[in-house]
């Protein structure tokens, strides 16, 4: 009989989890390495180089400032990494705390935090980016915001529905007949069995937050200028799509393989950490 596998290597034997680490892992080198080395820098403009094609001087061409498109990519990745991170962090602190609570304590509590989740999901990210521009003026940090709060809700009911499940079975009757509280129970026994649901749905919010802050960036609600972002390049691009379509092409491209990549990678992980896979072979 042989041994369970690791985790690293049924992910290995995993088509999805293998293509999304590599285009994660690609969105991760591009945006470290451009802290260090970029082609040109991102910012400077040259009138002179406008607009240019793909060439061995300027990979992905010029843009209408003669900036360099892949030095604007590499660096544009930076802000979607951050707003990715900081608004799934967010989303995870307080998601999860409020789901295992609603999840230990039931009753009243539960209610009120489920119905005010059910408030927050009336107010998506876009939404609630263009109400706190209308106060605070647009940056990335309401966008972080914004999309924080909208993860919130997403965290808090699928931890409470996957701490319900734990809380019904019979080495948590077991623990409670030992005297231990609800409060030890949730940390020792039920957000333990519950992380793999977390990652995967941690990697599931990654992508909708990049996508969602290249769509704030497109409305001029995200990442400012000048610091590079796909979604401003996105609409910078879109006046020039017959002069100089492949402007759009490429962060176009970086979005969608981005969030492929961790979707993919969700998945697999999905299917990685399920403990009945372990005992295959």
């Amino acid at each position: 009989m042989n041994q369970p596998r690791t985790l690293l290597q049924r992910g290995l034997r995993h088509p999805s989890f293998v293509i999304g680490g590599i285009l994660t892992l690609a969105l991760l080198v591009g945006a470290l390495l451009s802290f260090i080395w970029t082609p040109w820098s991102p910012y400077a403009m040259n009138m002179e180089a406008k607009l240019l094609p793909p060439s061995p001087q300027f990979w992905m061409g010029t843009d209408a400032f003669g900036r360099d498109v892949l030095s604007q990519i590499m660096v544009g990745a930076r802000s979607s990494i951050a707003v990715g991170v900081i608004a799934v962090g967010i989303g995870v602190v307080f998601g999860v705390s409020l789901g295992l609570l609603a999840s230990a304590l039931r009753g009243w509590v539960e209610e009120v935090i489920m119905r005010m989740s059910d408030f927050t999901f009336a107010f998506p990210a876009i939404l609630s980016a263009i109400m706190m521009t209308a106060v605070f003026g647009p940056s990335m940090v309401n966008a972080i915001i914004a999309i924080g709060i909208f993860n919130i809700p997403t965290f808090a009911r699928i931890t409470r529905a996957s701490a319900n499940a734990v809380w019904a079975r019979e080495y948590i009757m077991a623990a409670r007949a030992c005297g231990k509280n609800r409060f030890s129970i949730t940390l020792q026994h039920v957000l333990p069995n519950i992380l793999g649901v977390l990652t995967v749905q941690a990697t599931i919010q990654f992508a909708l937050a990049i996508l969602a802050e290249a769509a704030l960036s497109y409305l001029g609600l995200g990442t400012q200028p000048p610091q590079p972002s796909w979604g401003r390049m996105l609409s910078d691009a879109q006046t020039l799509m017959f002069q100089a379509p492949l402007l759009a092409v490429f962060p176009g491209v970086a979005i969608a393989l981005s969030v492929l990549g961790l979707n993919l990678l969700g998945d697999g992980l999905r299917d990685v950490m399920d403990p009945r896979l372990s005992r295959q072979r």
